[in-house]
Parts: C-alpha cells; sequence; structure tokens
C-alpha cells in the first residue's frame, strides 16, 4: 500500500534559494536527489540513528553521512572532545600533539602501515598516494576498475562511479585528454583483463588502485581468490598496489578490507570514519614508501588544514571507541540479524532483489542474478524500482542515500528498536517497488 509524501515544503523553499547560491543548488551532486522522487531534504540534527529535516520530519538514517558515522550522531564522546578543542583553537597550522595520538592508536591496532600521512578528505588522500606511486616507481600510469571511485581528482575521472554514474556519465568535462590517457580502465574481476594490461604496457604502471571492497556504485565483494591474484600480479611487475579504503577502512574492521581479504596492499586510504564525522583522510604505507613524502623525500604534498586539530580530537574519540574488544563483531551480528531478516521477506515474496552486505555495509539489489561483481551488471532500469523504495521509506521514516547505487550503513546507534521499524518499513516498501 503506497503511502502519502510526507512534507517538505521547508527543504523545498531552502532549495530554490540554494539554486541562487550553488550549481544546481547543492555541494555534491548526489545531494540533488536527481535519481529520486521530490526535492532533497535540508537536515537540521541528527541524534543517535535519527535525523530531523527543516519540516519537522524524523527519520531513521542508514545514509550515516555516507559511511563515516559508525557511531551515530552527537555522539556524546566525541562531542565532548570536540567541544574541549573548540576552547583552544580551531586551526594552527602548525603540529599539535593531537596528530600524535590519533597516528599511535592507529598504527597501534593497524599491522598493514607504517607511518601514515593526515589530509582532509579522501580525495586528497587518493591523489596523494598516486604521486607517491608514480615518484617512487618512476612510471606514469595508473590502472583502476570501472565502478571504483576514488574521489574527483583529474586522473581517476575516468569511467567513475557514485554520483556520475547517477547522472548516466562516464566522464567529466574539464579533464584533459592527457590526464586520462594515463588512466587505464578496466573491468573488475576479470584475471584476463588484468594480465593484457601488464603485457601492454609493461614496466609502465606504477600503481593500480582499487576500493578495498567497492562500496560506490554497489555493493561488489570480489573473490579472495580474485585480490590474491591482484597483490601477486603487481608484486611481479613491480606495480604498487593501492586500496582505496576510504569507506571499508575501519568500517569492517580496524584493519578494513586489507585485513578481510588476508592480504597487504602497498598503499592503504582513509577517510570518513578517521575524524570521527569531522572532513579528514589519510594515507599510509611502509617506512620505505613514506621516506619518499616531503620534507623527507622528493615527493612533494602539504595541508593548511592537514591534521586539524578538531578532526584529530573528533577522531581520537571515535577510534578509541572502535577499538574496544567485540565492537566489529557485534556490529557485524547485527548487521546480519537485519539482513537474514529481509532476505527471508523477499524469498517468500518471490521479489527479484538481492541483498548483499559485508561488515555493517549493504545494498539492494534489484535482479534475480545471485552476484554481482562488476559495474556492467547493474542493470540501470532497476533503479526505478529503489527510486520508488526511497519515496515509501521517506514516507514511513527511513533515510537511505538518494541513489540506488549507493550502500546503506548500520551504526552502533541503531537501536533493536530502530532496526525492527526499519524492516517493517522496507518490507512495505520493497512490496510498493514491484507494484
Amino acid at each position: 500500500m503506497t503511502t502519502t509524501d510526507i512534507s517538505r515544503e521547508k527543504s523545498a523553499e531552502l532549495f530554490e534559494k540554494a539554486k541562487h547560491y550553488f550549481p544546481g543548488g547543492v555541494n555534491s551532486p548526489v545531494r540533488a536527489f536527481k535519481s529520486v522522487y521530490g526535492t532533497p531534504l535540508f537536515i537540521e540534527r541528527g541524534d543517535k540513528a535519527h535525523l530531523w529535516d527543516a519540516d519537522g520530519n524524523e527519520f531513521i538514517d542508514f545514509c550515516c553521512s555516507w559511511g563515516p558515522l559508525i557511531l551515530g550522531h552527537n555522539n556524546p564522546e566525541i562531542r565532548t572532545a570536540v567541544e574541549a578543542q573548540l576552547s583552544k583553537g580551531l586551526s594552527f597550522g602548525a603540529p599539535t600533539a593531537l596528530e600524535n595520538q590519533l597516528a599511535e592508536l592507529i598504527l597501534k591496532n593497524n599491522s598493514l602501515i607504517d607511518k601514515i600521512r593526515f589530509v582532509s578528505s579522501g580525495t586528497e588522500a587518493v591523489m596523494s598516494a598516486i604521486r607517491l606511486a608514480r615518484g617512487y616507481t618512476k612510471r606514469d600510469k595508473i590502472v583502476k576498475f570501472d565502478g571504483c571511485y576514488h574521489g574527483h581528482s583529474d586522473s581517476l575521472l575516468v569511467k567513475a562511479g557514485s554520483g556520475l554514474v547517477t547522472f548516466g556519465e562516464t566522464s567529466s568535462s574539464g579533464v584533459p585528454k592527457a590526464f586520462a590517457a594515463e588512466t587505464i580502465v578496466i573491468s573488475l574481476n576479470d584475471k584476463e583483463a588484468l594480465k593484457q594490461v601488464f603485457t601492454d604496457f609493461k614496466d609502465q604502471i606504477a600503481a593500480v588502485i582499487i576500493e578495498g571492497i567497492p562500496a560506490n556504485n554497489g555493493l561488489l565483494i570480489q573473490d579472495p581468490e580474485y585480490i590474491h591474484f591482484l597483490r601477486e600480479i603487481t608484486q611481479q611487475n613491480g606495480t604498487l598496489l593501492i586500496f582505496d579504503e576510504v569507506i571499508t577502512g575501519f568500517r569492517i574492521g580496524f584493519e578494513g578490507a586489507a585485513k578481510y581479504y588476508g592480504i597487504k596492499p602497498d598503499i592503504l586510504t582513509y577517510g570518513k570514519i578517521i575524524g570521527g564525522g569531522m572532513p579528514v583522510g589519510a594515507y599510509g604505507a611502509s617506512n620505505e614508501l613514506m621516506s619518499h613524502i616531503s620534507p623527507e623525500g622528493t615527493v612533494y604534498q602539504a595541508g593548511t588544514l592537514s591534521g586539524n586539530p578538531v578532526a584529530m580530537a573528533a577522531g581520537i574519540a571515535a577510534l578509541s571507541l572502535l577499538a574496544q574488544p567485540d565492537f566489529y563483531s557485534n556490529l557485524e551480528k547485527t548487521t546480519q540479524a537485519f539482513v537474514a531478516d529481509l532476505r527471508n521477506f523477499i524469498e517468500t515474496n518471490n521479489l527479484e532483489v538481492q541483498l548483499f552486505t559485508v561488515g555493517s555495509i549493504f545494498w539492494f539489489a534489484f535482479t534475480a542474478q545471485p552476484t554481482i561483481q562488476r559495474a556492467d551488471q547493474i542493470d540501470p532500469a532497476s533503479m526505478e524500482k529503489y527510486k520508488k523504495m526511497h519515496r515509501e521509506l521517506l514516507n514511513r521514516g527511513i533515510y537511505f542515500g538518494p541513489s540506488g547505487y549507493e550502500v546503506g550503513f548500520i551504526s552502533a546507534a541503531h537501536t533493536a528498536e530502530d532496526l525492527a521499524l526499519a524492516k517493517d518499513a522496507l518490507k512495505q516498501a520493497l512490496l510498493v517497488a514491484f507494484q
């Protein structure tokens, strides 16, 4: 049974005003709600697993600011740490003890890296990792995978996923052909394509970059065998392997997807969660590789707001909680139970929906295919069903990302009651999607 649309009057007014200030009325494309019904919701506040918009509508949130809020909104420990730092200053452009504390917390609990460099976003972390790989190997070409999104730096906006796929685009205007020519794009889960790349571009490839578990264009969980093959072929060719763990790092475990697959990439990039909700990113590698970063080495990278004290304080508070025993195992159990109930409902009602999950991440795919591991296996037409489901969920007080290509997240702040209400709403919304 369909629902009556919630009031968006104030949000709609704010959106019309925003169009005078920002391209498309937003500061990030997917927020424009182009792929779902209605105008964007303007959020006023969040607490635990709940959001409230400008019209006073309340939602149980499964977007979690696109992943970083693994502890929910307005976490008291993070808020206290931020407030304490605010009284001391917002930014100094100079070293602080907080940088040391957060780095120590990360490195003590992450055996994959020896040193780390903080930056201000995931895009910046990946951009810096690519530069390090090129500087270290003295090679220029990069291999990326169709359906993996690594931020909006020029050399990686080539058949990228996330917002670009949402708008039916495969690249961005403004990226010089010369930049794109240095980026080789191949399909995921294709060993022969990898072999061919290293044959055709022998001794030219600086790095292969892959999302730890691709989660910007659906949840494209790769077979362990394929990831291990990727590690082997890069080592055989003197090419660095970069794991972009901006989403999966500290989300499926303290050591992210690399630990999940049991491999050690050469460079790892992080973001989202390590700032406790504040803007932050990082990249890390071995002592040898990181010694090539300025001022120690010749690969230049800098940032006035890198290691921002407010972000560092938030990150310390957040990761201290994540490092507690059983945090991740408990969150995964909660997610598995949530997904299992929904899968039973889907099977009972013979709906052509697959529900993929890893850790505390999940994704609805409107398809009969039991496995989706490549971007070209996602049917764009299936997004019409997500569009219907999204509207029904909003009307029932459940907030998901405004694109069917985006994944959902469960946080430690989601209560049993939250999840029970969400499951009921999802079941009803799924039925409407197939009407």
